[in-house]
């Protein structure tokens, strides 16, 4: 598959048939005092439908009852499509499908990912398609490795975001002098997503090599912000 232009849908019937019934079966469950709940909950990011998360992935099921296992481009066309629309409970729809079906994706699809974690960008979604689908990718294909040295250096800090938290779920396969050094490189950021990621990734990796972490922490306190070191020192 060739590169896909991050933001245009491709042609895809099963993402017409899974659109079509999505969006009846979600409008139709609509909740409007809890969407302005959870509107306000999570910042004004976007407009809700109101779905709690038990109902949303009960009606997900029912969405794609019946519904054949996609290839790449009914991923791209489904996530793309479903970022298109306006309430929060689409996007949620993708980034649980895209989880799902990840393994089907190749590296190709990256430039999507990253579409998807720039566009509309909260922690609601971004770290999910962090550790879930770039993660999946990169695990996939290492020379992906490369493109997330880029991610770490970049100016929009969920994509910063996204290249820290990806190796949140390798456990005894994790790169840690990649993951160090990508602390490092974001140590002296003052904004608290960053800071708090930078803390989640090393309590992670802590769950497997505690004794690296603890070194690391040890060693680079000076120039990590608090909020890291707790983080990252919150179970040891």
């Amino acid at each position: 598959m060739s590169v896909t232009v991050p933001g245009t849908a491709p042609r895809s019937e099963l993402a017409d048939t899974v659109l079509e019934r999505l969006v009846t079966t979600y409008r139709a469950a609509a909740d409007p005092e809890r969407a302005a709940q959870m509107r306000a909950y999570m910042k004004d990011i976007a407009p809700f439908l109101g779905l709690a998360s038990p109902v949303r992935r009960d009606l997900s099921r029912a969405v794609l009852a019946g519904t054949p296992r996609p290839d790449e481009t009914d991923c791209t066309a489904i996530a793309l499509r479903c970022w298109e629309l306006p309430e929060r409970e689409y996007a949620y729809f993708a980034v649980d499908y895209l989880r799902r079906h990840v393994r089907r994706c190749s590296s190709d699809f990256l430039p999507v990912a990253r579409h998807l974690v720039t566009t509309r960008s909260w922690w609601d979604t971004v770290d999910l398609l962090a550790a879930h689908v770039v993660g999946g990718l990169v695990a996939a294909d290492p020379e992906l490795r490369t493109a997330m040295d880029e991610w770490i250096e970049d100016e929009n800090l969920w994509v910063a975001r996204t290249a820290l938290l990806h190796q949140l779920r390798y456990k005894s396969a994790t790169d840690p002098e990649r993951l160090f050094a990508y602390c490092v490189r974001q140590s002296g950021h003052p904004d608290f997503f960053l800071r708090k990621a930078i803390g989640w990734c090393l309590r992670e990796y802590a769950k497997t090599d505690p004794e690296a972490v603890r070194a690391f922490v040890e060693r680079e306190r000076w120039r990590l912000a608090p909020l890291s070191v707790r983080e990252a020192l919150k179970n040891l």
